[in-house]
């Protein structure tokens, strides 16, 4: 097919319902970029001798080299097909335009398929036919289901099946059956989840309306007869699944270049065996056998004990392995040249005489199967007939998408209309969502390309002096060396003379907006509203305030380049210039501010988790690395950039790969500068646990953990006591720490209604998430009684009972898993669920001073010992503060209470955060590690390496389990981030590429090994020794983050080694 130009894309794109918009999801190496090429292909953007080979969209050199995609890129596609408008009618051809999105599958770049999924309307998932549905599939499958995308299945790489595993096709049929219900296993788990939700919701609806009337009226009879009314509505799942006879299931080998439907195979059995093709269509996959002689179609009770294979194997299966046997089969691998000749005779092929003398058996058996089943026309076509249009998908999507929104009850019924129902004119609002924002370098923009064919003047002549030198000088040669110096001196000329090459310029990089438009038509020079990720339309004017920005181009993407566009219609992919500095990541464009929508809220799979600082090599250049530090930001959807207090610049990622890109991006793009990395800065938390052997205690009359704090000058006393939390309780607290922050929202609201202007740190932080979190989250009355209902149910729960009125804070900043319990006589501080101020009263001025002046500098105190734990001043979790007493002794001095409370905040500050301190060391403290879920898929020959390399880094592992019907394990495990560093590389060069490990960030986990344990039984001491032979490991990790953070690392520092160390430089 020829080059399509840019000019008729862009008219395609006007048809909105001859457009789709569709994303290639699938687990790392799966094949998305191979049959992308296919596609391409058939536009003439590349060569088909070379789709599959030269991975087009994986633009970046590290992509090519890596053989992984890291950047979704976005490419449009002309395809042309014969329609018919009604049955009888004659086909006509009809012209289609594809706007296809490739994402990445690696772990580390999920947040990319996330900002792609929000653009299109469907999307074609690919599972490999030999591994099946590894985690990234599982992950994909349930961002399609969070969107409500509309799904198509390719099974590929089926050559697999044929060439690698040598399977039969019954045997093949068996293996891809199976494969299927994993994948709609898959899916009815979802669904399974949504409908217990619902019937959930529904049951505590009908509840209260029965406790509402019953409380009217006193008469249960008649509200029984109103609830049973009301029937719980029941939804099929039928149109979720997967399944061949639907055209919805498509299996292909990108590589081999083929592809084909159920559909396809019924229309070439049609005329052949006289049945209709939609009867074909249901009974072409499944038990449904034919009968040789009476060419019927047999259920499996009526087989009588024939042993006939089933039509799939028959009809399909056999004719493909067919073609691998006559090209590539036979016993020295060059095929079968009468059975080649046979199948190019039915099919009706020619094969050119120099292909089939080709000493490349390949080569032969893609040109047949590219004849006969063309991928392109397979996918393309199901892509067009299985999945919707923008008009239908946004009318089915968006009013969920909508309702889910931020403040969407105050959404202008204008805006939401034209949404829905995909108004596209120029009156009509405008609503783009931009996903994320791409860096490209100037010279790769339209406007700074030449158009090919366009010369000017002074290029032309140019060009022509250069020739006409040349063909001086091949004369000279010709006529033999030059031994007049006269001659010499006439043949010099200053036009030939090229100066030194300047010092490249650098390049500026553009932020190009990779957008979506939902309604209207959006043109050049169109002035639109910035709504960032937090906006919410119940107040438009809040601070920051959507600022109106002008587009100053549209592009057409096309993969590597750029197309400029004049307008674009809704429903379309496209690439917006004129943001930059006005949307950080993703954002919404609306026309209008009152009334707006908020579409930026998606669901980001992969949160930043590895840390590094990095630094310049020449201390010059730290500004172009900020600079740099700040676009890569803006370009990246997962990277984020801090600066520590400490004055580390420090680059947050999703994994060590996406780390290496984004190094590299900063290195070669946006600071142009050499950087070095720090060694990776990895969280952790500290707890307390109750354990066997622990420490005596301190103080045996009062008890374990319990501490009397007095501060330096005597006037205050305080008695804390320090115990661990139920695990339930911490896991709860984890889990709704949105809802802890809208309680401690709406309370510092009402703290200023009341006129206390008294600023809280992190409060203006919570008051902006707090429309963003309201749907998810808890109300106060709810978490209270949960919370409640946790802490009088775990595990030691006596010592909790009753106490969930007298909880003063979270922490830290907070809204963190820890409590502070207020246990006074007089129940001296504000409590969290009674609705009182945060901050006390500040004293009047004669007022003498008591204990209730002191409670908010205790309260911060709390806050900073569970910011930074004893262990090595990481967050602490899971550990309950109560605050037994607080007494204030009168001075002789007679001054006032406001008067010495200057003095006296830092010490009660000190005081309370060592005495909470204390009370943490008396207990058995423990280092949680965070933890990555590794998933590995490794044959058999390589199992015990896998397992050695695990084991070495600390792993653990969960399960193991065999693929049926091939030589592939499926490993689980978990693994310390500490220990990840360098995991990938290390186990890809000890199985030889065999084994590729996915890590997925699953939480904090305890290390059992107390940091500060050191022998001191007998029994110990006898087999371990004084210097206890066995390494502390959680002690190791403990000294590393102290001696990260410049505090005293404690213990023994002596050599190991018995070499001589040398001191003078000799």
């Amino acid at each position: 097919m020829p080059v399509v130009t840019p000019e008729k894309l862009a008219s395609l794109q006007q048809h909105a319902d001859d457009v789709r918009n569709i994303c290639i999801l699938a687990h790392v190496d799966h094949g998305k970029t191979s049959l992308t090429d296919a596609l391409l292909a058939t536009n003439g953007i590349i060569s088909p001798k070379l789709a599959g080979k030269i991975r087009y969209l994986d633009s970046r050199p590290d992509e090519q080299i890596r053989g992984i995609t890291m950047e979704s890129s976005a490419i449009s596609l002309y395809f042309s097909m014969l329609r018919r408008n009604a049955p009888d009618a004659t086909p006509i051809p009809k012209e289609y335009l594809v706007n296809l999105i490739d994402s990445p599958g690696h772990i580390d770049f999920s947040s990319e398929v996330s900002t792609a999924s929000r653009l299109c309307d469907g999307a074609v998932v690919l599972v490999d036919a030999v591994e099946g549905v590894c985690s990234q599939t599982v992950t994909v499958l349930r961002q399609t289901w969070v969107e409500k995308l509309k799904p198509l299945l390719v099974i590929n790489k089926i050559d697999r099946l044929v060439t690698e595993l040598k399977m039969t096709p019954g045997e093949a049929y068996i293996h891809l059956s199976k494969l299927l219900e994993q994948v709609n296993a898959v899916l009815g788990s979802f669904f399974q989840g949504e409908r217990m939700e619902e019937d959930l919701n529904w049951r505590e609806r009908m509840d209260e309306r029965v406790a509402a009337a019953a409380a009217r009226e006193s008469k249960l009879d008649d509200t029984e007869t109103e609830a049973g009314d009301l029937q719980f509505e029941e939804r099929d799942d039928e149109e979720l699944y997967f399944a061949p006879e639907k055209n919805n299931v498509i299996f292909s080998s990108a590589v081999d270049g083929w592809a084909f439907t159920v559909r396809q195979f019924a229309s070439l059995y049609e005329k052949k065996l006289g049945i209709k093709r939609n009867i074909m269509e249901k009974v072409l996959w499944g038990d449904f056998y034919l009968d040789p002689k009476t060419k019927k179609v047999l259920g499996r009770k009526h087989l009588k004990g024939r042993n006939l294979k089933p039509m799939f194997v028959q009809l399909v299966l056999e004719q493909v392995w067919a073609v691998y046997q006559a090209t590539m089969g036979g016993d020295n691998g060059k095929g079968d040249p009468v059975l080649l000749e046979k199948i190019t005779k039915s099919l009706n092929i020619t094969v050119s005489p120099h292909i089939a003398r080709a000493r490349d058996p390949r080569l032969l058996m893609t040109t047949v199967f590219s004849s006969w089943l063309p991928l392109s026309t397979a996918l393309l076509v199901s892509v067009i007939e299985s999945l919707p249009s923008p008009k239908a998908a946004q009318a089915e999507r968006l009013p969920d998408l909508l309702a889910d929104s931020p403040g969407s009850d105050h959404i202008d019924p204008l805006v939401k209309d034209a949404m829905v129902t995909f108004k596209s004119s120029k009156s009509d609002p405008v609503v783009a969502y931009v996903s994320k924002m791409v860096s490209i370098p100037e010279s790769e923009l339209p406007e700074n390309k030449r158009k090919p064919g366009q010369l000017s003047a002074d290029e032309a002549r140019e060009i022509a002096r250069r020739k006409r030198a040349e063909f001086a000088r091949a004369q000279q040669a010709e006529s033999g060396p030059i031994s007049d110096l006269n001659t010499t001196i006439e043949n010099i000329s200053l036009d030939d003379f090229v100066p030194p090459a300047e010092e490249k310029q650098a390049e500026v990089e553009h932020l190009v907006g990779f957008a979506r438009i939902y309604s209207g038509t959006l043109s050049v020079g169109d002035t639109l509203y910035v709504l960032a990720p937090k906006f919410s339309p119940t107040n438009p004017h809040a601070s920051p305030e959507p600022q109106k920005v002008t587009v100053t181009a549209l592009y057409m993407l096309m993969g590597r380049n750029l197309e400029s566009l004049d307008s674009v219609p809704a429903g379309v992919v496209f690439g917006i210039g004129g943001l930059e500095g006005h949307i950080l990541k993703s954002g919404t464009l609306c026309s209008q501010l009152e009334g707006s929508v908020n579409l930026a809220g998606v669901n980001m799979a992969g949160k930043p988790i590895v840390r590094v600082a990095l630094e310049p090599v020449n201390p010059a250049d730290l500004d172009k690395m900020i600079e740099g530090l700040k676009l890569l930001v803006q370009s990246d959807p997962c990277a984020e950039y801090e600066q520590f207090q400490s004055g580390e610049h420090v680059l947050l990622t999703a994994g060590e790969l996406h780390f290496e890109r984004c190094l590299t991006d900063l290195k070669e793009r946006f600071a142009r500068c050499e950087i070095q990395a720090g060694a990776p800065i990895v969280p952790y938390r500290e707890t307390i646990v109750r354990a066997e052997d622990m420490r005596p205690t301190v103080n045996k009359d009062l008890g374990r953990g319990v501490v009397v704090g007095v501060s330096s000058s005597k006037q205050v006393s305080i008695t804390v006591r320090v115990r661990p939390l139920p695990q339930n309780v911490t896991d709860f607290l984890l889990k709704n720490a949105a809802s802890i922050k809208r309680v401690y929202a709406e309370l510092h609201g009402k703290a200023e209604g009341e006129g206390n202007k008294d600023e809280l740190l992190d409060q203006q932080d919570v008051e902006i998430d707090e429309d963003v979190v309201e749907s998810q989250s808890l109300s106060i009355e709810e978490l209270k009684e949960q919370l409640g209902k946790v802490l009088e149910s775990g595990k030691g729960r006596e010592a909790w009972k009753g106490i969930i009125d007298n909880i003063a804070a979270f922490g830290p900043q907070r809204t963190g898993p820890n409590l502070l319990i207020d246990a006074t006589k007089d129940g001296l501080f504000p409590k969290v669920f009674l609705g009182d101020k945060i901050e006390g009263d500040a004293p009047k001025a004669d007022e003498a001073l008591h204990a209730a002046h002191l409670c908010d500098k205790v309260t911060y105190a709390f806050q900073l010992a569970m910011k930074q734990g004893s262990l090595c001043n990481e967050p602490v979790q899971g550990v309950g503060v109560i605050i037994e007493d607080l007494a204030v002794t009168a001075t002789e001095e007679n001054t006032s209470a406001r008067d010495q409370l200057g003095r006296l905040t830092g010490e009660v500050i000190k005081t309370v955060q060592q005495s909470i301190k204390q009370g943490f060391m008396d207990w058995s403290p423990r280092l949680m590690l965070a933890m990555y879920s590794c998933e590995i898929q490794a044959s058999t020959e390589v199992l015990g390496r896998v397992y050695d390399v695990l084991t070495r880094r600390r792993g653990r592992i969960l399960s193991e389990q065999m693929k049926e019907g091939t030589p592939f394990f499926t490993i689980q495990s978990l693994l310390p981030v500490a220990e990840s560093f360098g995991f990938a590389d290390e186990m890809r060069k000890r199985t030889s590429g065999a084994a590729q490990p996915q890590l997925i960030f699953a939480g904090f986990e305890v290390l059992d090994e107390d940091p500060f344990w050191v022998p001191f039984t007998e029994d110990d001491l006898e087999d371990l020794g004084e210097l206890a032979d066995k390494e502390n490991v959680a002690k190791r990790y403990m000294d590393s983050v102290r001696r990260k953070k410049g505090l005293l690392v404690e213990g023994r520092q002596q050599r190991v080694a018995a070499e001589k160390q040398k001191t003078l430089k000799r």
